[in-house]
């Protein structure tokens, strides 16, 4: 998954795809700190897939025999032997325990065979700065790269049969690069979306609510969808070098297998994401265009949802993407736009954390007109989502607008204690103290009771 560090985005300066989509990647200090000890999660709360298994193996298909770029693979490839993985470079603190747990979960939900190792291994994790990964894809965060196991080695082969994905048949040895300075949400949000994609599919689709394997990056963990995915990738009846037909013809047996419930739930019918509208949405939302630039864009893909006749989780996306835009220049037409993007994700299944991102924008303009009141109840039901789904930024930046409102509606001890307890998450979150005060700092802002000054 190649993935890119984008100017503007969800709340929490989540990341999209590049233009080139054969290299699988993501979209960046830690010392001694003298805020709360770092927050971390404890127990993985997964949602089952809702979804007819019909739906699933459609999903399966288009994920897992193409790239991003919309180019098909002849075949399935994946590893045919116990996975090793080791870790090299300079990781960040917070790395071996989030690889660890990420491990443990592979094992017990998807079922693969795979384990951390010292020394060489069929993956390897290379931990390196942000400005190295830079240096190699400019755009990139994080990426994966097979037959190769140091970034040193990839300017070299980048262009070569070596590192191409769709002469691929067997996967035997990958490398994945890690930032080592960034916040250890990032760290831990790469290895989920780049480990997956060395084990399994190699594409992302729009069109899926409930997935890491999307280019809108609302989820940031691996979800019970992605864990099926994976569990059906490795299962006994597939094998590496299987054409489409092949695995088409395997998948409806392995999924009744796999998620019974699923052959019980009637399939929906989804229409598939046109280009033009993927395009659209990596010019508002991606680096290199002004702001006429990414609001003609975001325009374009706004009427592209219309007119396609979406009322989907993308609909809400489009809005979503327009209300971003707009917020620093009209921000009353900018929270038209979030509540419509509210209102689709309601109608649309397995958009929790959708609206729990629509929810913070819809706070924050409450918090600015001095409607502390209206931003409690917005966020009241929201705030439990962030943590479910593993979100420390989201969650730390809900925590600091309930903050705010209980200010404004009077609670000022209350308020402290909200905030306090917020900047545990945000360590975790946004990282290094520095880019927690500036959170801090941000959303004290949009309080009318103390504005810039604040």
């Amino acid at each position: 998954m190649r993935r890119m560090i984008l100017p503007i985005c969800l709340m929490l300066g989540a990341c999209m795809p590049g233009s080139s989509g054969d290299v699988p990647s993501r979209a960046a200090l830690h010392s001694v700190s003298t805020m709360p000890s770092m927050k971390v999660f404890s127990t993985p709360r997964p949602q089952a897939p809702t979804r007819s298994n019909v739906d699933i193996a459609r999903d399966f298909l288009d994920l897992s025999m193409q790239l991003e770029s919309g180019r098909d693979l002849n075949v399935l490839s994946r590893f045919e032997t116990p996975i090793t993985v080791t870790v090299t470079g300079a990781p960040s603190a917070t790395l071996q325990p989030d690889l660890a747990r990420l491990l443990h979960r592979l094992r017990s939900e998807a079922g693969i065979n795979i384990t951390q190792v010292n020394g060489p291994a069929n993956i390897t994790i290379e931990a390196v700065s942000r400005a190295d990964i830079r240096r190699q894809l400019p755009q990139a965060a994080c990426f994966v790269v097979p037959n190769i196991s140091k970034l040193s080695e990839y300017k070299a082969a980048k262009r070569s049969r070596l590192t191409n994905w769709s002469t691929l048949e067997t996967r035997k040895k990958l490398a994945i690069f890690i930032p080592n300075d960034t916040s250890p949400q990032e760290v831990r949000d790469c290895l989920h979306e780049e480990l997956a994609q060395a084990l399994g599919p190699l594409n992302d689709l729009y069109r899926l609510p409930d997935s890491v394997f999307n280019d809108d990056n609302v989820h940031t963990v691996l979800t019970g969808f992605d864990m099926l995915i994976l569990r059906a990738y490795y299962a006994p009846e597939l094998r590496s070098g299987m054409s489409r037909r092949a695995v088409a013809s395997r998948l409806p047996a392995i999924l009744s297998r796999l998620n019974p419930a699923g052959d019980k739930i009637a399939p929906r019918q989804v229409s598939s994401t046109p280009r033009a509208w993927i395009r659209a949405i990596q010019t508002a939302l991606g680096p290199g265009a002004n702001l006429a630039q990414r609001r003609n864009a975001a325009e374009k893909a706004l009427n592209i949802a219309e007119t396609v006749g979406w009322t989907d989780h993308r609909r809400a996306f489009s809005h979503y993407a327009m209300g971003r835009i707009a917020q620093n220049t009209d921000p009353s037409y900018a929270q038209n736009q979030f509540a419509a993007a509210d209102a689709y994700y309601r109608r649309s299944p397995g958009t929790a954390l959708h609206r729990a991102h629509a929810a913070t924008q819809l706070a924050s303009y409450a918090i600015a007109q001095g409607r502390g009141d209206v931003a409690l109840s917005i966020l009241g039901p929201q705030m439990h989502v962030a943590e479910t789904h593993e979100n420390a930024a989201l969650l730390a930046s809900m925590m600091m607008l309930r903050a705010e409102a209980l200010e404004l509606s009077g609670r000022v001890a209350e308020a402290r204690t909200v905030r306090l307890d917020s900047l545990g998450w945000a360590r975790y979150g946004y990282g290094a103290d520095w880019a927690v005060r500036a959170k801090l700092r941000e959303i004290s802002a949009l309080n009318p009771l103390k504005g810039s000054n604040g």
